[in-house]
């Protein structure tokens, strides 16, 4: 029996699949009985005897967390559920491209590896919270007398113009505002970690990321959407409980797209012959500079070889004690 630690659950996915496949969902049971004896003496208006009884079972079933492992179930019998984690762990599958051919974008797959989770919000409240202890320990003098204390400037800064401060106020701020500016300790400063987390907003858009690396330098990604089954924690209480280290994941969606390979951008010509813009040169002209900066590695988008996924469930398998009970 396998038990599942799940960490998400999309319930309305999994609800319209299972309906697609057994034609609705039981959640309600409703057994009613009666019995009833009737006696007539006489004419009936003269008299007549009744005894009746009768009883009413109502079950409201809350199928929670089995409606996942029914519809996986549902989907292993009609054979539309593919595991692919021995292919995936194959170097040669995803360099041969043998991966792509076999699982196209839309397969509904499962994928169990090595992985992490990842999340742009809690690098940023992880390094502002360190940038609180290290400008703390120099307002008391507790850093290195050696280290050089830099001007302060830009976001985070003290010394900005009343002017640029009254304008930062009066707009949302961004999530690298809190990392404060501290002196610079082993190449590290406040500045620098800044650039840090704006640089990760672009790589992973701000959400919960869970990166399968079944095989070294290939990710498979998936962005979890918040209001989903059991991802109900914040960020930080998220890594508190599953950390930042490699664990085993399992994963199941669908297949969203493989990241690109070409490398030549067409031509930035949006335009017929008559001078009108053409909408669909024009968009197919930014998707490509959109899939060259995923190519890249700069924007949240997959990079080839691997693949994003639309997750139905991710979950951790639940691991069995190594102690053995001998019976003597």
């Amino acid at each position: 029996m396998i038990l599942r630690e799940f960490l998400y659950v999309d319930t309305d996915k999994v609800r319209a699949m299972l309906a697609q496949i057994d034609g609705g969902i039981r959640e309600e049971e409703r057994e009613t009985e009666r019995k009833e004896k009737r006696t007539t003496v006489g004419p009936r208006v003269a008299g007549q005897y009744f005894q009746g009884s009768g009883s009413e079972t109502y079950t409201n079933k809350s199928l929670g967390d089995a409606l996942f492992p029914m519809l996986e179930e549902a989907l292993e019998s009609e054979q539309l559920l593919n595991d692919i984690s021995e292919e995936a762990s194959d170097p040669h599958e995803w360099s041969s491209g043998a991966l792509r051919e076999k699982f196209p974008p839309g397969t509904l797959v499962r994928v169990t590896a090595m992985g992490s989770l990842y999340d742009t919000r809690y690098v940023a409240s992880t390094f502002a919270a360190f940038s609180s202890v290290m400008a703390g320990l120099n307002g008391i003098g507790a850093l290195p007398s050696t280290a050089p204390t830099k001007p302060t400037k830009g976001k985070g800064g003290r010394q900005q113009s009343g002017s640029l401060r009254s304008r930062q106020a009066s707009e949302t701020p961004a999530i690298e505002d809190a990392i404060q500016d501290f002196p610079d300790v082993g190449g590290v400063d406040g500045s620098s970690l800044r650039s840090y987390v704006r640089v990760s907003k672009g790589v992973f858009a701000p959400g919960l990321h869970v990166n399968l690396a079944p095989v070294e330098g290939i990710l498979i990604g998936s962005r979890l959407q918040e209001g989903r089954q059991y991802l109900d924690g914040e960020a930080d209480i998220l890594f508190a409980r599953y950390g930042t280290e490699q664990q085993e994941w399992t994963v199941v969606g669908s297949i969203g797209s493989y990241g690109t390979k070409e490398t030549a951008l067409p031509e930035m010509d949006f335009t017929d012959a008559d001078g009108r813009l053409n909408r669909a040169k024009f968009a197919e002209a930014m998707n490509a500079q959109m899939r060259n900066l995923g190519r890249l590695g700069f924007i949240d988008l997959p990079q080839h070889p691997g693949f994003s996924m639309i997750p139905l469930a991710v979950y951790r398998s639940t691991a069995r004690s190594g102690v053995i009970a001998l019976s003597e």
